[in-house]
C-alpha cells in the first residue's frame, strides 16, 4: 500500500531522481535516495513544510537535490528504476536512510552532525542525516 499519493508520471520522476543521484551506488543506494525523497513528503517539517508531492519534492528550491540543480536530472526512467521507485512508494525503507531527510557526499568521513541533524550512517559515498523525533515525528 502506498505511503504517499502518486501517479505513473510521479513514479517515473522519483525513479529518475533515484537514478540521477545514486545510479553509481547500485540499487540499494538508489533505494536510499528514494527513502529520503519520500520522507521529505511525509515529514511536513523543517525545510520540507508543505512539500506534498513528488514534483514538489524533486523541484524544491532551496534545499533540493543536486541532480536537479546541477543539470544531471535528464535521463529517462528505466523499467528497473520504476520498480525500485514503486518499492519506496509502497513503504520499503533501507537503513541508514530509513528516517533520513538529508544525504550528501563528503570528501572524507561523515561528520557526526550536519546542520544540527544526526548522522544515521553511511552507504558507500553518501552520509545520511536524520531529524529528531520531536522535530519530524511523521518520518518515524
Amino acid at each position: 500500500m502506498a505511503v504517499i499519493k502518486t501517479n505513473s508520471e510521479d513514479t517515473k520522476m522519483l525513479a529518475r531522481l533515484m537514478r540521477a543521484e545514486a545510479e553509481g551506488e547500485g540499487e540499494l543506494g538508489m533505494l536510499m535516495v528514494g527513502n529520503v525523497g519520500v520522507n521529505r513528503i511525509l515529514g511536513n517539517c523543517l525545510d520540507f513544510k508543505n512539500i506534498r508531492s513528488i514534483p514538489q519534492m524533486v523541484n524544491q528550491r532551496p534545499g533540493g537535490f543536486e541532480a536537479t540543480v546541477k543539470g544531471y536530472f535528464y535521463q529517462s526512467a528505466r523499467d528497473k528504476d520504476i520498480r525500485l521507485a514503486k518499492r519506496i512508494i509502497n513503504g520499503e525503507r533501507q537503513h541508514p536512510a530509513s528516517n533520513a531527510l538529508w544525504f550528501f557526499r563528503p570528501a572524507g568521513s561523515c561528520p557526526d552532525t550536519w546542520w544540527d541533524q544526526s548522522n544515521s550512517g553511511r552507504y558507500k559515498a553518501h552520509c545520511f542525516f536524520i531529524p529528531t523525533r520531536g522535530d519530524c515525528p511523521a518520518v518515524y
